[in-house]
């Protein structure tokens, strides 16, 4: 359900491909765990990666039945395509609101482990640009995050200073975590655990975890203004761009987590324009 998850680079690919060689492309549609909601910056352009296939938010609420709708339009393909339907997916039926929970999970990947990292990982995602812990290395991958130098109570309140709508949905727990491998290894980390597995307090409209982590990021730069937050590697065969810019498709994010004179709002105001876009470009391509 995240845009930098790379099976949706794949099918991407796989299109561009089957249209050059004269080949057709089924997709055996399946669920989008994280359902419909949709959040996040677009892509910019330019800033496409294997991480970033296309000009969509960071959580885009479609099928890969329905992106691939998607990429044959914005990509003029002329490619045989055909999307073999589920039946009966509710992606806003609770309490799974996509993923069918009388259904077995099974791992989409290592550090996929649940329907909890799903729906949390259009923000967590993003600690792979940071010096943070997203928790690999723990039982809970990609559910939470931290660092032995961070003061959670502390962040936690600036949090909720700041932007205390940023945080409807989940709740948030203060824990301590030891990753035994990955960042901070053998380290006592401390952390917060963002929890959005109980129906009586998670409420799947109102969740935004990309606007939640993004609050986490500014609030430990208004803490530790010399923080050293962003991780500077080469990211999935990027090399010259920071990590945190290749994940978000842009600078914005982080241009405007180290501006500390711009204000939650500023953010706000330039995701609700792209997610108010994309609802609109994805709407010929549903198809439930």
């Amino acid at each position: 359900g995240c845009r930098i998850y790379t099976f949706i680079t794949t099918l991407r690919y796989v299109l561009e491909a089957a249209a050059a060689h004269g080949k057709a492309v089924w997709v055996l549609d399946r669920p989008n765990p994280a359902g419909r909601p949709v959040e996040g910056l677009t892509l910019r352009d330019g800033w496409e990666s294997f991480v970033g296939a296309g000009p969509m938010p960071m959580r885009h609420g479609l099928t890969m039945g329905e992106l691939g709708h998607w990429f044959i339009d914005l990509l003029k393909l002329d490619v045989e395509y055909r999307v073999i339907t589920m039946d009966g997916w509710q992606p806003d039926a609770a309490p799974g609101f996509g993923w069918p929970t009388d259904r077995t999970w099974v791992n989409p990947s290592p550090n996929a482990a649940n329907l909890s990292m799903a729906r949390a990982y259009a923000g967590t995602v993003m600690l792979e640009g940071t010096t943070l812990s997203e928790g690999r290395g723990t039982t809970r991958p990609l559910e939470l995050f931290g660092a032995p130098d961070v003061d959670t109570r502390r962040l936690l309140a600036d949090m909720r200073a700041l932007a205390p709508d940023w945080l409807r949905g989940c709740v948030l727990r203060e824990c301590w975590f030891e990753p035994t491998f990955h960042k901070h290894v053998g380290q006592l980390c401390a952390g917060v655990q963002i929890h959005v597995e109980d129906p009586t307090h998670y409420d799947h409209s109102a969740f935004q975890p990309w606007r939640l982590q993004a609050l986490a990021f500014r609030a430990l730069r208004l803490q530790q203004p010399g923080y050293p937050l962003w991780r500077d590697f080469p990211y999935e065969y990027e090399l010259g761009k920071l990590a945190i810019d290749v994940i978000n498709g842009s600078p914005l994010l982080r241009e405007w987590v180290d501006d500390v004179n711009a204000p939650p709002a500023a953010l706000d105001a330039l995701a609700r324009a792209d997610e108010a876009a994309w609802l609109q470009a994805r709407a010929p391509h549903l198809l439930y």
